[in-house]
């Protein structure tokens, strides 16, 4: 007989974690505007590979007002789109990945749309996106999440991946497919999907500002009482 080990101490710590970070940094809440479409959240995703967010904002912005239509993009040259790309990390690879991934959905959906998904679960629906080329976890799960799909997905890119990681919330070894998995499970039920975004954009905030890749600010981390990391280090 399996016994029953109660609820995991993790989820109580997500849950001051999310109170914590909100009191230092507020609200952190996006948008609701024309940036919820499925395909612009892919897109955002494909292009945006090592690149603030404003700047794959404002290309993905540019790409759909250039060329009208998501079809339009596909049939573009690489080079083309290149050149509509520069303010990218990798403009040329992000050019290559988006033409194979526009292509591949048309070639599947007979258009650039997504709407399809709609109608699957959660789970099934980030399995079928990880299939397109360019697209893994993270990017699925942000389009789950943030598009007017509205799900219960955590995005987690490598930032806030860190912070969970030194807090000892998932393996330090851990990939993000792995990280999702971990914490899924931990997140509080009662947390809507505008929940889960907005812990994520907190957790980023956190990995920019305090929880750095090199030197992290421990002494004045908002979450330093339930972190591994953190509370293991001694103020000089």
């Amino acid at each position: 007989m399996q016994l029953d080990l109660g609820p995991d101490h993790r989820m109580e710590i997500l849950g001051r974690m999310h109170g914590s970070l909100i009191k230092r940094f507020g609200r952190v809440m996006p948008v609701d505007d024309m940036r919820r479409d499925p395909m612009w959240v892919l897109v955002q995703g494909v292009i945006g590979a090592r690149a603030k967010t404003a700047v794959s904002n404002a290309n993905t912005d540019r790409l759909i007002a250039e060329y009208g239509s998501w079809e339009r993009v596909a049939e573009a040259p690489v080079g083309q789109l290149r050149n509509h790309l520069q303010t990218a990390t990798f403009p040329g690879m992000a050019a290559e990945r988006l033409k194979a991934c526009l292509n591949d959905i048309i070639a599947r959906c007979g258009k650039a749309s997504l709407e399809h998904l709609g109608s699957m679960e959660t789970a099934d629906a980030m399995d079928w996106l990880e299939t397109l080329p360019g697209i893994a976890r993270k990017i699925s799960a942000g389009i789950m999440n943030t598009s007017h799909f509205n799900r219960k997905a955590l995005v987690l890119d490598s930032g806030h991946r860190r912070v969970v990681q030194r807090m000892g919330l998932v393996p330090a070894r851990a990939d993000t497919r792995r990280a999702y998995d971990e914490l899924m499970p931990l997140m509080p039920p009662e947390w809507s999907a505008e929940d889960l975004d907005e812990h994520h954009l907190l957790g980023k905030r956190l990995a920019q500002t305090i929880c750095r890749p090199k030197r992290p600010d421990c002494p004045s981390c908002p979450l330093r009482a339930d972190c591994d990391t953190g509370s293991a280090t001694v103020p000089a």
